[in-house]
């Protein structure tokens, strides 16, 4: 038992002996990394698809948000869109469209066909069956827009086409006012034509392929199917011409325009002027020559039914019904357009000269 004890004795001294040492070492590494380590800097290859290369710097007087910091190389592109010239062009994408995404998957998997054409309908709920009607005459290669000025969209998806649809919300509006807000070309430049409609026409003798067709056929960048009015409010020059496929003007009921013709026409659309009259006697101003890209598609014909569902949104004033009130609007902005653009062409005409 006495030896047992005696040769223990220097084996713990041993052992105290390396923990003493190995101690000390630690501290001195620890130290030493401690020193160095803020001036190494390491350099981390991400995926391909997340970044190329980061750049990190670990230091301890930096925030977590400098870890991430790079620097990009000077851009600056005059030929970028406005407010787009510190971007690289590659990354630049200056038009979009209306076509429906899905959340999950490929985006190249996404849209099974492109609809080609965009049609859009300013409309309240009560003439939802008549338009269900009217949009049966549009095939796939149609995106169909509506534009409610009731403020009534759910209520649509009684039908199956309208759950592909666009819905655009605003109470008391006009398709104009719509128009210049939603429509910007840059928006709908992937579609060929572009169709902006009124709610109340009779679709019984108009195919829209048929018409894109003679459309195309006769190089036309603004036009119209013909009317065949119920009642004669119709313009004289755009009633249907039962001997031919096409004559030539073009008003603002149920317009097509292509999308290099919308481009200028969107321009002449005014903000404060809401209901477009006058607008269609200057559409020559933005195709040349005018008798020949506009017209109106006599073999493609539709009724104006004319239901006064506009009038309805207005709101009585001195004495006078809603609907008096919304004519009335609706003469005076025609006035005030052909007065704007007169004195435009004036103020234009003047610097010509002065230059």
């Amino acid at each position: 038992m006495g030896t047992m004890h005696r040769s223990g004795a220097p084996r713990r001294t041993n052992e105290n002996a390396k923990v003493i040492i190995t101690t000390i070492l630690g501290i001195v590494f620890g130290t030493f990394i401690g020193i160095t380590l803020p001036s190494l800097s390491f350099k981390i290859n991400l995926p391909s698809r997340l970044i190329s290369s980061l750049d990190v710097a670990i230091s301890g007087d930096k925030s977590p948000e400098d870890f991430g910091s790079r620097k990009f190389p000077e851009i600056y592109v005059p030929t970028n869109p406005r407010g787009a010239e510190l971007l690289p062009p590659g990354i630049v994408v200056a038009k979009t469209d209306f076509y429906l995404r899905r959340l999950w998957g490929e985006p190249n998997e996404d849209l099974k066909k492109k609809p080609k054409y965009l049609v859009t309908f300013t409309v309240g709920f009560e003439q939802r069956n008549h338009i269900n009607g009217v949009v049966k005459k549009f095939s796939e290669d149609f995106q169909i827009l509506l534009f409610h000025y009731d403020g009534r969209t759910t209520e649509w998806d009684q039908f199956e086409w309208s759950k592909s649809a666009i819905h655009i919300s605003t109470r008391k509006q006009t398709k104009w006012w719509y128009a210049k807000r939603f429509l910007h070309p840059d928006v709908v430049s992937a579609y060929e034509y572009i169709f902006i409609w009124d709610e109340d026409l009779g679709v019984e003798h108009f195919n829209a392929d048929k018409y894109i067709e003679l459309v195309k056929k006769h190089g036309l960048e603004i036009s119209q199917p013909g009317l065949e009015p119920n009642n004669g409010l119709t313009w004289e020059m755009t009633k249907r011409r039962g001997d031919r496929e096409v004559h030539k003007f073009v008003e603002i009921m149920a317009p097509v325009f292509s999308r290099e013709a919308w481009r200028c026409v969107w321009h002449m659309i005014q903000n404060d002027l809401v209901h477009g009259w006058g607008l269609d006697f200057a559409l020559r101003r933005c195709v040349e020559p005018a008798h020949e890209k506009i017209g109106v598609v006599d073999s493609q014909w539709i009724i104006h039914k004319v239901i006064p569902s506009l009038g309805s949104q207005g709101k009585s004033e001195n004495g006078k019904a809603p609907w008096q009130g919304v004519r009335d609007r609706c003469k005076m902005e025609w006035t005030m357009f052909q007065n704007r653009l007169a004195d435009a062409d004036k103020e234009y005409l003047g610097k010509m000269v002065k230059d």
